[in-house]
């Protein structure tokens, strides 16, 4: 692949698995130095094995949504590479399925504590960090095509990715001409985290689809690292839906 990040230093969040290891291997392949966030110490060191061992790729385990944990993660890239440019929010969660008004509202606040206010706490942070400094910063959120239309199962969650959507239109606005904000909205990619939503019947969810299968974590991938380079130099603000042609059919 061509080396479009040569010298660049990204922050991926929710990285040691799926979507988000999949962006830090793309970021990776094209030239970036990484470093990685999740929870699990033993995922992440397995991760940073993947992406090709420490100079290329540092882990810091801790919670997204922990300010001590996104100070850690800044200065570990700060001290490990010297610069940081890019910082993609893929951190979500989404621990409840079914009607929103059943929706306990201590997990619809823990949705939008984990899935928007983490990504503008890590944005304040890579800002004040130096992320403008070297002329080519760039953020990008990973939001859900649940953010541009009903979902009926996710609902929540669809709520936070709206917001998420809604915050990257603000922050694309408020940080040029320094700093690019974009997101992603992905259809169902074939994760684990989304594992409830195709798992037995993957042929049935994507018939749908024109594309007639679900998503890969490298075709989000490939997008974010779009976002990210300067072949995006004059997009910001923007959320580029991939979804397989899904919300053609479904008139999202």
């Amino acid at each position: 692949m061509s080396g479009r990040h040569d010298g660049s230093v990204a922050i991926v969040t929710g990285a040691s698995r799926g979507i988000g290891l999949a962006i830090a291997q793309r970021l990776v392949d094209e030239g970036a130095r990484v470093v990685i966030t999740a929870r699990k110490p033993e995922a992440l060191a397995e991760a940073v094995s993947a992406l090709g061992g420490e100079a290329r790729a540092v882990a810091v385990a801790g919670n997204a949504g922990d300010e001590a944990h996104q100070d850690e993660v800044i200065a570990t890239a700060l001290a490990k590479f010297g610069r940081l440019d890019l910082m993609v929010n893929n951190t979500g969660i989404n621990p409840v399925y079914g009607p929103i008004l059943q929706t306990p509202l201590d997990a619809a606040r823990k949705i939008l504590d984990t899935n928007v206010v983490a990504a503008l706490a890590w944005t304040q942070k890579v800002m004040a960090a130096g992320l403008a400094d070297g002329g080519r910063g760039a953020i990008v959120n990973v939001a859900s095509i649940a953010g541009v239309g009903a979902s009926g199962v996710i609902g929540m969650y669809g709520v936070s990715k709206a917001a998420l959507i809604h915050l990257t239109v603000e922050l694309g606005y408020q940080l040029g001409p320094a700093v690019r904000v974009n997101a992603v909205a992905p259809a169902v990619v074939k994760t684990k985290f989304a594992e409830a939503l195709y798992d037995g019947r993957e042929e049935q969810v994507a018939a749908p689809y024109p594309m007639k299968r679900l998503g890969m974590p490298e075709d989000i991938a490939g997008a974010v690292s779009f976002l990210l380079s300067s072949d995006a130099a004059w997009i910001t603000g923007q959320t580029l839906v991939v979804d397989g042609g899904v919300t053609l059919v479904a008139g999202l």
